[in-house]
């Protein structure tokens, strides 16, 4: 039994701001959205935002997670933080921040503290029409966990903005190294080369650390896949990472049709009678298809 705080658990049975915003002709407002996901960790989140144009100032803040008790109440407490403030000074909220401002999470909890916060920059990226909604292109680079899907960009700034030193660590800010554990060595020695750079910053250009020869550490084929090979791709991330998810919570999905990009599924359990279905199927399933297999495919769910 993870030990939270009061205010965590409240947010968590009364959560603030859930639900999407709904579109508006109200004149001088713009609404914006980010997203992520992880459904191998089962949690997703998307933010939605309500800007004044002019003043570029927060008016209101709504979510939709999918996720554990920490990831709803880090959600929760996320709305609350940046309404009000200017797209400047939410870009400045940090995932401590919001851990502080629920009085602290589990250890092992802590991603989803930095899920909100990516969630937050992906949605003011969004709104300002900047293309990656990443920092420093945390999706390119050498792949470290490919358990999760984690960069080594991605690891780099988790352990310079939180100040971690050892790789348990980095699984619990985001999850690599969690899965097979075969990453744990790269980990390490991503922290070593991020405390020499800090040590001799003018030894950068000489100590740049884990580069794409590290053992495990590929980057991501463009082959095109065949139509055969898709489907069993799809139908292998359903059953060995979205199902086990879905089913933990009493619900689960199963493959229906391919149709070009078009992947039908049946959601069955409390997954097919849950009022958040929808954000199951979009947030999930989908994202979790779009990162793994094709980022063309469009998720939809079918009546039994």
């Amino acid at each position: 039994m993870w030990d939270y705080t009061d205010k965590v658990l409240d947010l968590f049975y009364n959560p603030k701001n859930q639900g999407a915003i709904e579109e508006t002709d109200e004149p001088g407002v713009k609404l914006a959205m980010g997203e992520i996901g992880s459904i191998a960790c089962g949690d997703a989140l998307r933010l939605h935002l309500k800007v004044e144009v002019e003043s570029d100032k927060i008016l209101d803040a709504r979510f939709q997670t999918f996720g554990c008790t920490s990831a709803i109440a880090s959600s929760s407490a996320l709305t609350e933080m940046v309404k009000g403030l200017t797209l400047d000074e939410a870009l400045k909220v940090s995932n401590k921040e919001i851990a502080d401002y629920l009085g602290g999470l589990p250890e092992a909890k802590m991603h989803c503290s930095v899920m909100g916060q990516e969630a937050l920059e992906a949605a003011i990226y969004n709104y300002r029409g900047i293309p990656l909604a990443t920092h420093d292109d945390d999706d390119e680079g050498a792949l470290i966990c490919s358990c999760f899907g984690i960069t080594e960009s991605k690891i780099r700034r988790v352990i310079v903005e939180n100040n971690l030193t050892d790789a348990e660590q980095v699984t619990n800010y985001v999850k690599a190294g969690g899965g097979c554990g075969s990453c744990l060595a790269n980990i390490d020695d991503i922290i070593r080369s991020v405390k020499e750079q800090a040590a001799a910053p003018a030894l950068n250009n000489h100590s740049v650390g884990v580069t794409t020869d590290i053992a495990n550490s590929q980057p991501r084929s463009t082959k095109p896949l065949t139509n055969v090979q898709k489907i069993a791709l799809i139908q292998k991330v359903l059953d060995e990472e979205v199902r086990p998810v879905l089913i933990a919570d009493g619900g689960d999905v199963e493959l229906y049709d391919v149709d070009g990009d078009r992947v039908k599924v049946l959601l069955q359990g409390a997954c097919g009678s849950c009022s958040s279905s929808t954000a199951t199927l979009k947030i999930a399933i989908e994202a979790r298809l779009q990162d793994r297999v094709s980022k063309n495919l469009v998720v939809e769910a079918v009546e039994p």
